[in-house]
């Protein structure tokens, strides 16, 4: 994890969960991640199995020039990405794990931006997990960041947190465990053009 962004998400999607594998996400208070808002966003599985935004801030929305509210998460990628990461974004609900990805945004002028995403799971008060609390925040400021629109992502790196409570690692533990993408891309096993690293707490 590169973005002071995800780091903070994580660190409080961290602590809300306690000792369990997941926090329900009726005990999210936006009060206490208000700096983190514009960046945000929520995805929902809809009864269909298709996975939408229910809401995403204006940051987020701003990258792309329009209101993601309601909206398919697949519509952020390439033909040829969009059901892989729906894939991995209900990986993260049903296995109830963490996926860090960084992405490449693209624009229609040519411009690049790198971006960071990272998907932390809710569960529901009836115990499911049908939710997605994520962030995706640039790495860089270029001079036309939310004046050109993003027209979609482009995935680089893949990054899977184990979310049990065997042993529990802390925020920096987790954050140079993602960071491995780009150090130790040797010891990963490739999903397509994606490389998935086992880590995050060992049980």
């Amino acid at each position: 994890m590169r973005n002071k962004t995800t780091i903070e998400l994580f660190r409080y999607w961290n602590t809300l969960r306690g000792e369990r594998d997941l926090p329900r996400r009726d005990e999210i208070e936006p009060q206490d991640i208000c700096a983190l808002l514009p960046s945000l966003f929520i995805l929902e599985r809809q009864p269909s199995g298709d996975i939408r935004f229910r809401l995403a801030g204006t940051h987020v929305c701003a990258l792309f020039g329009r209101e993601l509210r309601g909206q398919p998460f697949a519509a952020l990628w390439p033909a040829g990405e969009a059901n892989e990461a729906v894939r991995i974004a209900d990986q993260v609900m049903t296995q109830r794990s963490l996926a860090a990805l960084s992405a490449c945004g693209l624009t229609a002028g040519g411009e690049r931006l790198e971006t960071e995403l990272l998907l932390t799971p809710l569960g529901s008060p009836q115990g499911g997990s049908d939710r997605i609390l994520g962030s995706l925040a640039p790495l860089s400021r270029p001079s036309w960041l939310h004046m050109t629109p993003i027209e979609c992502l482009v995935a680089q790196g893949l990054q899977i947190l184990d979310s049990g409570r065997g042993g529990r690692s802390d925020v920096a533990e987790a954050a140079h465990a993602a960071g491995a993408t780009t150090r130790r891309e040797e010891i990963g096993r490739k999903v397509q053009h994606l490389r998935i690293f086992e880590g995050g707490r060992e049980r």
